[in-house]
C-alpha cells in the first residue's frame, strides 16, 4: 500500500505542473485523497466488509466530492485532476496510467447485476464532464473529449468527441496523399476542428466542387470541338456548396 501511495504522489508531479511539493499534494489534492481512501475501501470490500467499505467510500465522497464505489477496480498511477463531481460505478475498471478530469461519470445503463460499467484500458484520458455509460471499453491510449457522452467502444489510440460521441481516428498517410493528389482536402476544414460529421460533410463538399470543375472543363473542350453542350449546361443541379458550408459551420 505504501508503494501505491508513493506512486499516487509521484504521478501528480508528472501530470500537474501546479504541484510544488509533497506536503501540498498530500494535504491539498482531492484526487490523491480519493484514490488513497479507495485503497482502503476496496480492500474492505474484497474482504466482505461491505458496510464498512461503503462508509469509507461515503466519507471520501464527503471530503473530496469524488464518488468511487468500493467495488470499482482502479490500476496504478491513475491521476484524478481537480476531481469534483467524478462518479465511478461498482463494476468500473480503470487501467494503469489513466487520467480523469472533473465531472467524469463512469456509469451504468442497466439495473441488472453483473458487469454494467465501463472499462478504461491503460493510458486512457477522459476530459472534463465526459459521461461514459454501460459495459463498454475505451481501449489502450484512447481519449474521450470534454462533455462527450460515450456509449460505444473506442479503439486503441482513437479519440471520441460529441453527443453522442463519435470516433475520430488518425488520417492514414496514404489516404491523405491521395486526397492531395485528387485536389481536395480529405476533411475540408482546419485541423483544430473536431466534429467528425462536419469533417465528413466538408470533405464531400470539396470533392463535389472539384468534380464540378472537371465537368465544366470537359464541356468547354467539347464545345471547342464543335459539340453543342447547351442542353447539358441547362441541366445544372444548382448546387451551392458555399451555402451548405455556411450552415454546417
Amino acid at each position: 500500500m505504501l508503494t501505491r501511495l508513493r506512486e499516487n504522489i509521484s504521478v501528480v508531479f508528472d501530470r500537474d505542473p501546479a504541484a510544488r511539493n509533497i506536503l501540498e499534494v498530500v494535504c491539498c489534492y482531492p484526487g490523491f485523497h480519493a484514490l488513497s481512501l479507495h485503497l482502503v475501501a476496496n480492500g474492505l470490500w474484497r474482504r466482505n466488509c461491505k458496510l464498512l467499505a461503503r462508509m469509507v467510500s461515503h466519507f471520501s465522497r464527503f471530503i473530496t466530492g469524488i464518488e468511487i464505489h468500493p467495488g470499482a477496480t482502479i490500476g496504478r498511477r491513475v491521476f484524478i485532476d481537480h476531481g469534483m463531481g467524478i462518479v465511478i460505478g461498482e463494476t468500473a475498471e480503470i487501467g494503469d496510467d489513466c487520467t480523469l478530469y472533473h465531472g467524469v461519470t463512469l456509469g451504468g445503463t442497466s439495473w441488472n447485476k453483473g458487469k454494467r460499467h465501463p472499462t478504461l484500458e491503460r493510458g486512457v484520458i477522459v476530459g472534463a464532464g465526459a459521461k461514459i455509460l454501460g459495459p463498454i471499453t475505451v481501449h489502450e491510449g484512447g481519449k474521450v473529449g470534454s462533455n462527450a457522452v460515450l456509449v460505444k467502444d473506442v479503439p486503441a489510440n482513437a479519440t471520441a468527441v460529441g453527443i453522442p460521441a463519435r470516433i475520430i481516428e488518425e488520417v492514414d498517410k496514404s489516404r491523405a496523399a491521395k486526397a492531395e493528389q485528387m485536389g481536395f482536402s480529405a476533411y475540408g476544414i482546419s485541423a483544430d476542428m473536431n466534429d467528425p460529421i462536419v469533417k465528413a460533410i466538408h470533405g464531400m463538399l470539396d470533392h463535389s466542387v472539384t468534380t464540378d470543375k472537371r465537368i465544366e472543363a470537359i464541356l468547354a473542350k467539347l464545345e471547342q470541338l464543335g459539340v453543342n453542350c447547351e442542353a447539358e449546361r441547362a441541366q445544372g443541379d444548382q448546387f451551392d456548396p458555399g451555402y451548405l458550408n455556411r450552415i454546417v459551420d
